[in-house]
């Protein structure tokens, strides 16, 4: 007979939210390896060269496709929910940081400086992929709502260069009230520039609409196509792009 400590962790390797946790540290670590390949590189000073502008297309490429395909698949279902709304505005500060210097190394011509700027990249993105592991992934697996796996099949799907399909109406009225802003947030994260969905309700969802108001100033749209008195429905929808 197998032991209690056997069982347990069988249970964990076969158990859909610890997979789905393992496949995003893997994505990690391949990100991890991928810049520590450059940062380790002895620099040449002067103008750019292989080394450099491969660093660069890795950081503008690779990295960038990863901190998009992580806030439209995790970060949003996350920033849907009081737990872990604060969480998901740390890590959106250092995605833009790490933006920031993803931006800078694109346009210097000097393989110092660019350097320099990397192993910045790589200590910000290291703190970064450590709050992703150690404390998004664990409280979206805890999270009313939240379908990890499913979240993880979505990001690795866009890492793919895959897109995602979504529903265009959102019935909530059938679901548990804490678990209906992660899935609003969720579907909200699937969509592309001008998509939308029809939210469908039982009242107005005033405190939702404020919560994208917060979280995605100026990237949504909020449009009543009925308003009352039993049924409220609301297209949501992302931005143009150059809105």
């Amino acid at each position: 007979m197998a032991s209690s400590s056997e069982i347990y962790i069988e249970a964990r390797e076969t158990d859909p939210a610890v997979r789905a946790q393992v496949a995003i540290r893997a994505v990690h670590q391949q990100l991890r390896i991928g810049l520590a390949a450059f940062t380790e590189s002895e620099p040449v000073a002067g103008s750019r060269n292989v080394v450099h502008t491969a660093l660069a297309d890795f950081c503008t490429g690779e990295l960038r496709r990863h901190l998009a395909a992580a806030d439209r698949a995790l970060y949003a279902a996350a920033s849907g929910a009081a737990e872990t709304r604060l969480l998901v505005r740390a890590l959106r500060i250092t995605t833009a940081a790490l933006d920031a210097h993803i931006d800078a190394l694109a346009t210097t011509d000097d393989t110092t400086s660019g350097t320099a700027i990397a192993e910045v990249i790589e200590a910000v993105l290291a703190v970064h992929l450590a709050a992703e592991e150690m404390v998004l992934l664990p409280a979206l697996a805890a999270l009313p709502g939240a379908d990890l796996p499913a979240l993880v099949t979505d990001m690795l799907t866009l890492l793919a260069g895959g897109e995602l399909d979504h529903p265009p109406v959102l019935d909530v009225r059938e679901i548990p009230h804490g678990r209906r802003h992660p899935r609003i947030f969720a579907l909200y994260a699937r969509l592309g520039p001008s998509e939308g969905f029809v939210l469908v309700n039982n009242h107005d969802p005033k405190p939702l609409r404020r919560e994208f108001e917060a979280t995605h100033p100026g990237t949504h749209t909020w449009d009543y196509l009925e308003s009352g008195p039993e049924i409220w429905r609301v297209r949501i929808g992302k931005a143009a792009v150059d809105a």
